[in-house]
Order: C-alpha cells, then structure tokens, then sequence
C-alpha cells in the first residue's frame, strides 16, 4: 500500500568522505529543513549537489527525480498489475498498463503533498530550494527552519491535510463509480493510500509531520526548541519500533506481499534514523552558543616558500605549538597556502626531508574562509556549503587561525569519537 513518510527536519550533516582524514558526519542545527514523504509501499546528500534528473519547475518550485525512483516504478507496477489481473481479469500487458497508471497517480499524490509543504513554507516567508521524487517517496528542501512553533506548526501540518483532502476525494470518487470497473479500482487504491500517507504521517515522532507538530507544540510549551525536537525524537524511535512490530504481524499473517516486505523494512529504519538524528541534531544545537573562533582556530606557523617538510614539522615541534597549521609564506611573508594533514600524512617520514612544503600545500585562495566573529549558525552553513577539512579564520585581510572540522566535531559532539 503506498504511503509517505512526512515532514523532516534535517540539518545539515558534516560529511567525511573516507578517503579524507576527518571526523565522522554530524549534523548542523540550522541550515535546512527537509519535508519527506514515502513512495510504494510505504517512506543526503548534499543539497548544494542537486541530486536527480531536473524535471522543471511547479508554482515556481524546482522539481527534480531520483534514479531510485525507477525501482519505485518497477516495484508499484508489478504489485498493482498482479492486483489489477485479478480483480478486473486483464491480461498481463493490461494489467502492467494499469500499474503503470497508478503509479503515475501516486507520485502526483506525492507531489501534490510536497507541495503542501512547500507553499506554505514559502507564504510564511521560508525560502524552497525544491522537491525531490524519490524510492521511499519524496521530500521538500527548505533553505532555514521556522521562526515560531506555529509556522512550524502550519508547515508541518500542511502537506497531511493535502493527503486527507485527496483521500476523502478519492472515497468519494470510490462510492460513486460502478464496483468491479477500472475507474472505481484506482479510486479505491488512491483513497487508501491518501488516507494511510496522512494518517501515518501525522503519528507524533520525528522525522513524520506529526513528530514536527509535536515538537512545535513543546517548543511552545517550553519555550525551548530543543527540548521539542528530543521528545518528538525518541516519540519517533518508538514509532519505528512500532513498525517493525507491524511488518512482523503482517508477515506472519500473510498480509503483506512478498516484495513489500524490505520497502516497509526500510521504512522502519528510515524511521529509526530520522528520529536518532533528530536527538542528535538537538543536542548539538544546544552546544552551538560554545563554537568561538578566536578561541577554537589553531594557530599558524609560518614556514617560508620552498622549506622541506621535515623541516618545516621541526620546527612546529620545537616551538612548543604542535598544533599549529603550517602557513606557506612568499618572500613578503604573506600567506599563500596551507599545507593540507591529509597530504601530509600520505608522504612517508623518510621522504619528508626532500619534499618542499608547497608540495603539499592548498592554494588559500582553495580554502573557505570564515571572519572570526562568525557565530555557530554561520560557521555550519559554511561548512554545509563548502565541505572540507580546514578553514581558514580571517580578521580583516588578515589570516589569524585555521579551523579544523574535527576540532568543531569534537566540540560539538564531544562524546562522539572521531578521527583526526
């Protein structure tokens, strides 16, 4: 049956690709907002990446769709057509057609409570980077999160009501049409799931729509929005737990079809996830008030243009600041590069002593900058935005410190191991 899994608030995630010498990801506290829905049976990434084949634009919203949704297809199609034979007596290429039709119909559901989100984000002033039609559904990208627990709210609310709207229209279709015709068939499917999507949807725990009204409503309660998000966070842990419970019960009962099975597995997980990044995503922002650049940012060491690495580690160490970032300095001594860890550490320590700093070095002009005064909302937006493994704190003109990402992680999640 399909369905979707609702609103979500996602922050941005600190991401390390493995080939790079950072912390595990961890996500931001205010970046972006994702409403989420799930596809057939019933539920990144960077959103600077776009990810997906663009579609076009609706109301002025970018539209794009996911490769995964091409198994959606494929899994709904099979399902609805092997439903449509029996029911209707097609054959086999009819009741592919049929399948293929529903599909259709499901994703402009989908997309019509997207949509819901995405509006009323947009009319209380949030600005919508787009949807995304996905495996498990679809989700709507917000360029910040609300301003008050009732936008939150309303934009949480909404893309439910989209869903409850079009399955009581769906129901009304279904009782006025002939049984036993194709029309009625499809009628009855969509009022299903329509009902089921705002159902499941509004269940009060993170990542759903209804675990954000939860979170709104204590947030208005307690006046503080992080409180909000770890109570509709474990309430979501709970529900996933509730659906792995289900699945099990539906198995054993054999009510739900075999290629059902790991969509609806991978709805509770999904489930699990979403609601343990939400816990995690609230305690970081809490620690937010704490990231100060002029005290976080290591300092710099600088080394002239040419100077061997050996040489150049030397005399970190022998200067008492073994953490200091080495700076490449022209003749001016002004600074031109930084030598990069991960490169460094990739340069056996016999070869070091013939290897120019240069040649593991960044250009400065390759190396995101934040000004020193940047808060913790600013600096994870850069982060988010330009992903890497050091940042450069800038006074003016001036270079004044390096930002490593794991010495923001290990603020940040200071119980949380990471690699440095």
């Amino acid at each position: 049956m399909p369905g979707r899994l609702g609103h979500r608030c996602d922050r941005a995630a600190v991401a390390a690709p493995v080939h790079d010498r950072r912390p595990p990801a961890f996500a931001t506290a205010g970046s972006q907002t994702r409403s989420r829905s799930i596809g057939p049976v019933k539920q990144r990434t960077r959103p600077s990446r776009r990810p997906g084949l663009t579609l076009g634009r609706v109301f002025g919203v970018p539209l794009r769709a996911d490769a995964s949704m091409l198994l959606l297809t494929a899994v709904v199609t099979v399902l609805y057509a092997a439903l449509a034979r029996r029911q209707l007596d097609l054959g086999h290429l009819g009741g592919y057609l049929v399948g293929l039709g529903f599909v259709v119909s499901l994703l402009g559901s989908v997309l019509l409570h997207e949509l819901g989100h995405a509006l009323t984000a947009r009319r209380y002033g949030i600005g919508v980077r787009g949807i995304t039609l996905e495996l498990l559904g679809g989700y709507t990208e917000m360029d910040r999160d609300a301003p008050s627990p009732k936008v939150d709210l309303l934009v949480s609310l909404a893309g439910p009501a989209v869903s409850a709207v079009l399955g009581a229209g769906a129901v009304a279709a279904t009782l006025a049409l002939p049984a036993g015709t194709l029309a009625h068939q499809l009628a009855f499917q969509l009022a299903v799931s329509n009902v089921v999507v705002a159902v499941f949807n509004s269940l009060p725990g993170l990542p759903l729509d209804g675990g954000r009204a939860l979170r709104a409503a204590v947030w208005a309660v307690t006046r503080d929005r992080h409180r909000g998000t770890e109570v509709a966070g474990w309430i979501g842990r709970a529900v996933a737990v509730a659906t792995v419970v289900l699945v099990v019960v539906l198995t054993l009962r054999r009510a739900l079809a075999p290629l059902a099975l790991p969509l609806m597995l991978l709805v509770a997980v999904t489930l699990w996830r979403g609601a343990g990044q939400s816990i995690r995503m609230a305690r970081i922002g809490r620690r937010l008030p704490l990231v100060d650049l002029a005290r976080l940012a290591r300092p710099l060491l600088p080394v002239p243009t040419g100077t061997p690495l050996a040489e150049a580690q030397r005399r970190r160490a022998d200067g008492g600041t073994p953490d200091a970032a080495l700076a490449v300095v022209d003749s001016a001594g002004r600074p031109v590069a930084l030598v990069d860890p991960a490169r460094v550490a990739a340069v056996p320590p016999e070869r070091r002593p013939w290897l120019a700093v240069d040649e593991v070095a960044r250009g400065l002009d390759r190396v995101p900058a934040l000004p020193v005064g940047a808060d913790g909302e600013r600096v994870l937006e850069t982060v988010r935005t330009h992903p890497g493994a050091q940042y450069v704190v800038t006074a003016g003109e001036d270079v004044v410190g390096v930002l490593h990402i794991a010495d923001l992680a290990q603020l940040l999640e200071p119980k949380r191991k990471t690699n440095t």
